[in-house]
């Protein structure tokens, strides 16, 4: 029988998450629900300047974490930048292939390292449920395939993603998937939300990992409450609070993107191996 390993890679440099705590949660969820034996290891990347080794793993996730995405001369940001360079080249010339999901921080990071566009600082911070919008290539993507539009993901960030380089998303062949909403009032470019990097690499700049409890746990934080409402105002604060297990909202977007993306990867690899032997 043929193992996955999973590799999930820590990105926030020692800080206390629940983003971790998700990621482990689903991983563990798809393990128990496999068929097949799946390995699971986590590599803290920033703090411990861990980078797994990719000939070691099938499946890798990258969380979210605090602070600046752009290089600050660290040890491990190179190293992190060759671990996406490799998964990449590594899947162009390889019949079985690496699979690599970017969340947040991850997303950032990925974005700034291919020149996809304008990775800068928000004029606020931004917590709270939001509206995710599909783009057309979105709507064909099968991680997307059974959310309603717009959908609805957890937003934690100091950072935004605007300004896609058209030109070098075209001569990449990658695709934007997701946008946030539109405000009308604002007179600001709509952020990028989700990346289809290639057929086995995507990544988000919202949190699909995320989970009521997850939630209702950073709110004690008062830097995100104070920025939810100043974002949303109180009624929206409120309200958002009232229905945070409404079934239709980060509780479906948290059913669907990571365990989909698990599903089918572990698909694609065992149907490759299988066709190889």
């Amino acid at each position: 029988m043929k193992k996955i390993r999973l590799a999930l890679l820590d990105m926030n440099n020692n800080h206390i998450n629940q983003g971790m705590r998700n990621i482990k949660e689903i991983s563990e969820a798809f393990r128990e629900n496999s068929d097949e034996e799946v390995e699971i290891k986590i590599f803290d990347v920033r703090y411990k300047n861990e980078v797994p080794d990719i000939a070691d793993f099938d499946i890798f996730i990258s969380s979210g974490g605090p602070g600046n995405p752009h290089r600050e001369g660290y040890e491990w940001e190179q190293k992190y930048a060759g671990f996406l360079d490799e998964i990449l080249e590594y899947n162009k010339t390889n019949e079985v292939k690496k699979f690599l999901f970017l969340i947040c921080h991850s997303f950032q990071i990925a974005s700034l390292h291919w020149r996809l566009g304008n990775i800068c600082r928000r004029k606020s911070f931004s917590f709270g449920v939001m509206p995710i919008h599909k783009t057309e290539d979105g709507k064909q993507d099968f991680l997307f395939k059974d959310l309603p539009e717009p959908f609805y993901a957890v937003d934690s960030r100091a950072y935004q993603f605007i300004e896609p380089n058209e030109e070098r998303f075209e001569e990449l062949g990658m695709k934007i998937a997701a946008l946030e909403k539109v405000r009308p009032h604002i007179h600001l470019e709509r952020a990028v939300m989700a990346v289809r990097f290639s057929d086995e690499i995507f990544g988000t700049q919202f949190h699909p990992e995320a989970d009521p409890e997850g939630f209702l746990k950073n709110l004690e934080d008062e830097k995100n409450r104070e920025a939810m409402i100043e974002n949303y105002g109180m009624e929206k604060y409120l309200e958002t609070i009232d229905r945070m297990d409404d079934p239709d909202k980060i509780i479906l977007t948290r059913s669907q993107i990571l365990p989909r993306f698990l599903q089918f990867a572990t698909e694609q690899i065992l149907q490759k191996e299988y066709n190889a032997c």
